[in-house]
């Protein structure tokens, strides 16, 4: 995408909204030319569907319980096109929305973890922290990537690292992690709206202006 006009993204969450208000207070900072067309969430009880509403943002909150066979997917879809959505973020999104062609190559998703590693369904939140923890890792960090219609798979953006402390808690690492979240994310977005993102298989690759 190039365009001199900002970057219109969907942000898709279910729970906090910590990542909108990241994005937010980088948009109101100037940092990232960018504005956010819609808040979907897919819970009501979603503490992100508070910041959106306080940071006046338009919101729809679409469940998935509520609506049978593919229609949760349709309405999805029918929502972030009535908004005119450029790109997609996930924002700790648990559901897996499928996404149809027109939106293929729109749909970033930051991952709180170093993939291909603990990743996939099931690793989210303090699970994915837990899990690095278990397994001796001496580093951690987080992902950007676009996103297909697998939980967490996608070509890779940019990865952002911290080390794992001996005394790390998930709850201290998550900490960490999520400063290095705040960096990386708007990053991206802003390397996409200037058109500097190509997707050549697997890969991304960062164009140079």
């Amino acid at each position: 995408m190039t365009s001199c006009q900002p970057t219109r993204l969907g942000v898709l969450l279910s729970g906090s909204g910590r990542t909108l208000e990241n994005l937010s207070e980088h948009i109101a900072a100037g940092s990232l030319d960018a504005s956010v067309a819609v808040v979907i969430a897919s819970r009501a009880d979603a503490y992100g569907v508070v910041r959106a509403r306080n940071l006046g943002l338009p919101v729809r909150v679409i469940e998935r319980r509520n609506l049978a066979g593919g229609r949760f997917h349709d309405a999805i879809t029918e929502a972030l096109l009535e908004a005119g959505v450029d790109l997609v973020c996930m924002a700790g999104f648990l559901s897996l929305w499928r996404i149809p062609p027109q939106f293929e190559g729109r749909v970033m998703n930051i991952h709180p973890a170093l993939l291909p590693y603990f990743g996939g369904r099931g690793y989210y939140g303090s699970r994915v922290h837990q899990a690095v923890l278990e397994a001796g890792c001496v580093e951690s960090g987080c992902t950007v990537h676009f996103c297909d219609n697998a939980y967490d798979h996608g070509p890779i953006v940019l990865q952002r690292r911290v080390p794992v402390l001996l005394e790390d808690t998930p709850e201290t690492l998550a900490g960490r992690v999520f400063e290095q979240e705040c960096i990386a994310y708007p990053e991206a977005i802003r390397l996409y709206g200037a058109g500097q993102l190509t997707v050549v298989g697997d890969t991304v690759e960062i164009l140079s202006l």
